[in-house]
């Protein structure tokens, strides 16, 4: 790994753990508010969501500034949409206005005459959220203005049912434990009134992340479970907001300290889990329709 992508691997995992350890909210864990302007972050030019890491780092930065829209663009973007990116406020400093993400490139280099070797090289690129751009004629972009045009509850709903029904999974349901059997390639969830609120989907969209992992071949690089969790975790949350499913807001979660202590060992495995749950909530969406292409 080059110098520079070890550097931006180290900064962005630091600021996760430094927020987990602050108690603030799972970064990908943000109970999401059902206006139509808000849920995963999402480029305001190509309409594509953010994927890989960069939805943690945008829910992050949303905390910590309040932002509320799902909207983000650089600044050439937001210029060229005619808006302006208001004044840095006085008690931030320099450099913290803006919101950094990554992308990866791969980069292929010839080792012989028929040898070649893939590498990726990270970039970071400094985005804003549409609550700091000045523009009226942007304002639909923002929570509360406009007609919300999303569908009921009820409908996310069936939305979410329809999705588990297409992807023709083996769920069975009953018993107290939610599990996904790998040898016999089944899904095992507790029957629904066991649960409450939208819990159900949580759950069972998390034995989906597990239940993808045969047919994505995850790349866990010796990490085994600790990462397989987190994966899965994070899966869940991108597959719930993508369908409008209301998640639980705590902030505990039984693996949190394992996940904490991966994170200052590796820098790589916070990109490794954010990576591969994109990957599995694209192939899980792309039930249902056209996947989003994933990042590093």
């Amino acid at each position: 790994m080059s110098n520079n992508n070890q550097k931006i691997r180290t900064e962005i995992t630091h600021q996760i753990i430094t927020a987990l350890e602050s108690g603030s909210l799972l970064p990908w864990r943000k109970p999401w508010s059902r206006d139509r302007n808000s849920g995963m972050g999402k480029n305001i030019v190509s309409g594509e969501l953010y994927t890989g890491v960069n939805p943690l780092l945008l829910g992050l930065a949303s905390e910590r500034h309040g932002f509320q829209s799902r909207h983000w663009g650089t600044f050439k973007q937001w210029s060229e949409l005619g808006g302006k990116v208001m004044r840095r406020p006085s008690h931030l400093p320099s450099g913290e206005w803006g919101t950094k993400i990554v992308f990866c490139k791969a980069v292929t280099k010839k080792k012989g005459d028929d040898e070649e070797e893939t590498y990726f090289l990270l970039k970071t690129y400094t985005v804003f959220c549409i609550d700091q751009i000045l523009g009226e004629h942007l304002d639909y972009l923002r929570v509360g203005h406009g007609s919300d045009t999303r569908k009921e509850l009820s409908n996310m709903h069936e939305e979410a049912d329809a999705l588990i029904a297409a992807t023709k999974a083996d769920i069975r349901h009953g018993g107290n434990q939610a599990f996904y059997d790998l040898a016999q390639d089944y899904i095992q969830v507790p029957n629904r009134d066991q649960f409450s609120g939208c819990s159900y989907y949580e759950t069972i969209f998390h034995e989906f992340v597990h239940w993808s992992e045969n047919r994505l071949d995850w790349d866990r690089e010796g990490n085994g479970y600790a990462l397989g969790e987190l994966i899965a975790e994070i899966g869940s949350c991108y597959l719930c907001s993508e369908l409008g499913i209301p998640m639980d807001d705590q902030n505990h979660h039984a693996y949190l300290n394992g996940w904490l202590q991966r994170m200052k060992q590796d820098s790589s495995f916070i990109f490794k889990a954010s990576a591969q749950a994109s990957k599995a909530a694209d192939y899980l969406m792309s039930f249902s329709k056209e996947p989003v292409e994933a990042s590093c």
